[in-house]
């Protein structure tokens, strides 16, 4: 425990000092602020901007953010030196995750907040995105533990967060795409979010996100035992 705080404290101090990773956590949230109180249209869907940006952050923000600090990390010789410390590979990645989860939920709390939920639905809110925020992590997990360098990294999550952040929205004007997003966890919590107040969990939704996860996990778990076990150094 005392390596997963100390992982903690690192991430803040670089947090604050590596902008790209701190734009993730801001933009959203600052955006659904300004654009729900900037913007009203009428017979506009409540929530909407609140509802929409929440997907794209849960589809960006915990995916990039993990990516680029395992990744960059693991090009600046960072991880060896904490192996020297006898920092486990499993104490590392918890650290990153419970930090990156920690401040993402901030981010998730300010949205709801600025689309006026409140109450039971502000919960409902939130505890949908932290499903979404778990997967999108863990998804992101893997992409920085297999990647050799920052810029592989980038290369590899660029795609697959256009895919998760922007199919929720551009299923909404195209029923091709809608057909397609639904096998997508973030298309899923996008059809929950937009039923808080008269939300009903269906047995595909459940289907697809158990089957996200375990997809996801499978991933992680290859890119791990390649990565991290293949010998006694974590730095590869």
């Amino acid at each position: 425990m005392n390596h997963v705080k100390a992982i903690l404290w690192k991430q803040l101090k670089d947090t604050l000092k590596n902008k790209v990773v701190l734009i993730q956590f801001i933009m959203f949230p600052v955006m659904t602020v300004i654009m729900e109180n900037a913007i009203s249209i009428q017979g506009m869907q409540e929530h909407f901007f609140a509802n929409l940006f929440a997907v794209m952050y849960v589809g960006m923000a915990p995916l990039t953010c993990i990516a680029s600090i395992i990744s960059e990390e693991k090009e600046k010789n960072t991880l060896r030196v904490l192996q020297m410390c006898n920092v486990k590979a499993f104490a590392y990645l918890l650290g990153n995750a419970i930090y990156i989860v920690s401040v993402c939920m901030l981010g998730s709390l300010v949205i709801g907040l600025a689309g006026g939920y409140k109450g039971f639905d502000l919960l409902t809110f939130i505890l949908i995105l932290f499903v979404g925020n778990i997967i999108s992590l863990v998804l992101g997990a893997a992409i920085g533990v297999a990647s050799k360098n920052q810029m592989m990294a980038t290369s590899l999550t660029m795609p697959v967060m256009m895919v998760l952040s922007f199919l929720p929205m551009l299923s909404m004007f195209n029923d091709t795409i809608r057909k397609i997003a639904k096998y997508f966890f973030t298309q899923q919590l996008n059809i929950l979010i937009n039923t808080v107040g008269n939300i009903t969990v269906r047995k595909d939704t459940i289907i697809i996100l158990l089957s996200n996860m375990v997809l996801i996990g499978v991933i992680f778990m290859v890119s791990y035992r390649k990565s991290f076990m293949r010998n006694t150094s974590p730095c590869l």
